[in-house]
């Protein structure tokens, strides 16, 4: 097991899969110890002769050095070790090289790999797509129209055609641009057509 926890996965190895088990099986988890039912643990690994490997324990103390209590390790096949995975040098230059990695990817590329805070749902409501020459200044002249109308853009995207004469951009905006907003940006110099698109609202 090893999962983040969240309101999805909290409890989500419990009794029902637990039972599901063949008997002798091994059950490893070094994430939260909240991702699995203990208290099905505890009657289910005698029963079905479970081996288990914890590096996480409900309850585990917060202090660095504390006495540490609990049903299952009492249990034959059981084995426990102290939740400090990260606390060797091979894990800590592991942990420095990966954090350059993301850094500088973040500051060349403009990607952050292993991102967990985007945003699942966007608030953007309307697809504006220009069609327009690849000259200076036009994306500016658009944006500009945008923020005159108190228009927020969500997110952009342009794409440049073989031979640099034309692209296409593609901009999220969180409210429907008014006919005169839209008037504006076709009249914009160098933008070819311009296109708007609801997009569709994420089943609730």
């Amino acid at each position: 097991m090893h999962l983040p926890l969240s309101s999805a996965t909290r409890r989500i190895v419990g009794r029902d899969i637990l039972q599901t088990l063949r008997d002798g099986a091994t059950l490893i988890n070094t994430a939260r110890s909240e991702l699995l039912d203990e208290a099905a643990l505890v009657e289910l690994v005698p029963k079905k002769k479970l081996r288990v490997g914890l590096d996480v324990l409900d309850g585990e103390p917060a202090a660095s050095q504390a006495k540490v209590s609990a049903p299952l390790l009492e249990l034959p096949g059981v084995y426990a070790t102290p939740h400090i995975g990260a606390s060797t040098e091979q894990a800590q230059f592991a942990i420095a090289r990966e954090t350059v990695r993301i850094v500088r990817s973040f500051l060349v590329e403009g990607n952050v790999p292993n991102v967990v805070n985007v945003s699942a749902i966007s608030p953007a409501q309307f697809q504006l797509v220009v069609r327009h020459l690849d000259r200076v200044g036009v994306l500016a002249g658009v944006l500009s129209v945008i923020k005159q109308h108190a228009i927020n853009v969500e997110e952009v995207s342009n794409t440049v055609f073989d031979g640099a004469l034309a692209a296409c951009a593609k901009l999220r905006l969180d409210s429907r641009p008014s006919e005169q907003c839209l008037s504006e940006i076709a009249t914009c110099a160098d933008v070819l057509h311009v296109d708007l698109v609801p997009l569709p609202r994420p089943a609730k």
